[in-house]
């Protein structure tokens, strides 16, 4: 079994997990429970209720409780993970034969509707082959709510910065359906971000106003996650390994943002001053497995940056630097910085 970023996992006990990057151990999957049994859930159908869990504190805190021997102590990542072994899986959710599939469907529910309409849109805008798209979220996982948003993916290097560029017309478009946030809408999605990624409004509006790959669509969210292709991934398991460092703020310039449309992202550094935490030489990058991090800085713009160091080992290059990680704790971020 190959998973990765944007497909879904379900064990054998029913709980349903989200799959994390493109490199995981031999005979698992570094993933984190999204769906969960519960009789009292609003997600499902009767006898088989579902509750979503949110944000990373949630998940490790279901983990301990239900199923500790999950939570993983990995000595290639680094750190404390949920790692799940494929013999326990029991279906594998993949967006695009999930999207494949929901276009055959001549019954479709209003929200899977939505996701068609959005689809064949961005295809036609951008070129990109349907066996490039998909849809993940709870319309893959069929526990869709009316307030659940679009999930849509676009597979390859090419084929994302095509369909990003499409999104970047059609949201100034008049007649598409695709529209940039309001301000209010803005303020709801900052409300609900805000909850694990504390930053002020001021620093999020002048970020986020930026990004084409999410607002509404019809009337309904969407974000769009761009993932590299698995010829694209080079890397296997072990061959770059990663070190806790400790906890940092730094100040830097954005050498190279080449990679900061995919999901997992990384931006390059330059003129890094370190202004609280371990005073280290060469922190080269800045790397995030959350979408919402993607395209937050450009090539030239000074940013500050606050979340956890790793010390990375890159065994095939034989060489060693430093990276800051963020977004797993809720006071990591990376806003612009006005100095």
């Amino acid at each position: 079994m190959r998973a990765r970023e944007g497909d879904l996992i379900k064990t054998s006990d029913n709980v349903i997990f989200d799959v994390k990057g493109l490199v995981h151990p031999p005979d698992k999957i570094v993933a984190f429970p999204r769906y969960i049994p519960d009789p009292t859930g609003t997600r499902g159908k009767p006898g088989e209720m579902y509750t979503k869990v949110y944000n990373l504190a949630e998940r490790f805190i279901y983990l301990q409780k239900v199923a500790p021997l999950l939570i993983v102590g990995d000595p290639v990542f680094g750190e404390r993970i949920c790692e799940v072994p494929i013999n326990q899986v029991t279906k594998h959710y993949d967006p695009i034969k999930t999207l494949a599939k929901l276009r055959k469907t001549s019954k479709l529910k209003p929200l899977e509707g939505k996701v068609i309409m959005l689809a064949e849109e961005l295809h036609e805008a951008s070129g990109v082959s349907w066996n490039s798209i998909g849809i993940s979220g709870s319309v893959m996982a069929g526990l869709f709510t009316l307030q659940s948003d679009i999930d849509p993916l676009v597979y390859g290097s090419q084929n994302s910065r095509r369909a990003y560029a499409s999104l970047q017309t059609l949201l100034k478009t008049k007649t598409s359906r695709f529209k940039p946030y309001t301000k209010v809408e803005l303020g709801a999605l900052f409300d609900f971000r805000s909850k694990d990624t504390i930053m002020t409004f001021e620093d999020f509006e002048q970020v986020e106003t930026r990004k084409a790959f999410q607002g509404k669509y019809n009337g309904t969210d969407y974000f769009v996650r761009f993932v590299k292709d698995w010829k694209e991934t080079t890397e296997q398991y072990g061959d770059i390994c990663y070190q806790n460092a400790g906890y940092a703020k730094i100040a830097a310039t954005i050498a190279d943002d080449s990679e900061a449309l995919f999901t997992p992202c990384t931006y390059k550094l330059e003129n890094v001053k370190v202004l609280q935490g371990p005073k280290l030489e060469n922190i080269e990058e800045v790397a995030s497995f959350r979408g919402r991090f993607c395209e937050q800085a450009k090539p030239g713009e000074n940013v500050l940056v606050q979340g956890k160091v790793e010390n990375v080992t890159d065994i095939r290059q034989n060489r060693s630097y430093h990276r800051i990680i963020i977004g797993n704790q809720p006071a990591d971020f990376m806003a612009l910085s006005k100095l």
